[in-house]
């Protein structure tokens, strides 16, 4: 008997609302489909295994509010998965994903998203990605992005969102559009600019978080940033910047290039 279908029995005996089944080699979920019988399971933790890839049968657990598959080596995930109705939780980072499957926008209730360590980029996001009505935290950071579609500005209830370590060269003016947002993390890219309508945001307090260090911003937000983030927060906002960052764009300065090598392309495990 493997592992997974030990573990399988195990619940099925106890009856338990959570599953972990933790750094135990399995590979492929198929190998015990008496896991899809489990339709009671509230959550499932599959982190630090060697999976490959999210089956069809994963909607058999239709009750499942959390699933995370940390640290895998998923690279497919089946269409289906968007049509589980009670997952809040969805944890795929560290794996080996370069495109999300077509409808992975139609999560009716998702409210956490981790996507972190992966090879996404914005042409891995299928087209209705940012229908996520219901997402409060998106975690995109350690991929290979270099622009945010503008229609991230639809994801009205986001409270948090992680950019970082990525290969942005901007950002979309209508992330100025996310008013609950309270932790933006964008540490570790291409900037060199903010658009000004990100002073619209409330990112500056004991209780916000604002990181962006570790980019070639221009000398003016360079200097501010050194100051603190309030001071970032308060030059944005101010008409000397809208005008600067006008003729910026209308200059069309070149990207700074690509940092050679990425240390997430070598660290992750597996």
């Amino acid at each position: 008997m493997s592992k997974l279908k030990k573990y399988v029995e195990e619940n099925k005996n106890s009856k338990a609302l959570e599953m972990e089944i933790i750094d135990r080699g399995v590979t492929d979920l198929t190998d015990a489909p008496s896991l899809f019988d489990l339709s009671h399971l509230t959550r499932l933790t599959l982190a630090h295994n060697k999976l490959t890839s999210i089956p069809a049968s994963i909607t058999n657990l239709y009750n499942l509010e959390i699933l995370n598959c940390f640290n895998n080596h998923i690279k497919e995930i089946h269409p289906s998965i968007s049509t589980m109705t009670k997952l809040k939780t969805l944890n795929l980072g560290m794996n080996r994903l370069s495109v999300l499957p077509r409808g992975f926008g139609a999560f009716p209730v998702i409210e956490v998203l981790d996507l972190t360590y992966n090879n996404l980029n914005e042409n891995s996001l299928p087209s209705n990605f940012f229908n996520l009505d219901s997402l409060r935290a998106l975690y995109l950071g350690d991929n290979d992005f270099e622009t945010i579609p503008p229609e991230i500005g639809r994801l009205k209830n986001l409270i948090i969102l992680v950019l970082r370590e990525n290969d942005l060269v901007s950002l979309p003016k209508e992330i100025g559009d996310l008013i609950r947002l309270r932790e933006l993390l964008i540490q570790g890219n291409r900037l060199t600019v903010l658009p000004p309508e990100l002073g619209n945001l409330d990112l500056v307090g004991s209780r916000q978080v604002f990181r962006g260090e570790n980019n070639p911003w221009v000398t003016p937000i360079a200097d501010q940033y050194q100051v603190g983030v309030s001071h970032v927060f308060d030059y944005i906002r101010s008409e000397t910047y809208k005008f600067l960052y006008g003729r910026h764009l209308a200059a069309g300065a070149p990207p700074p290039p690509k940092v050679a090598d990425k240390s997430k392309k070598i660290s992750r495990l597996g």
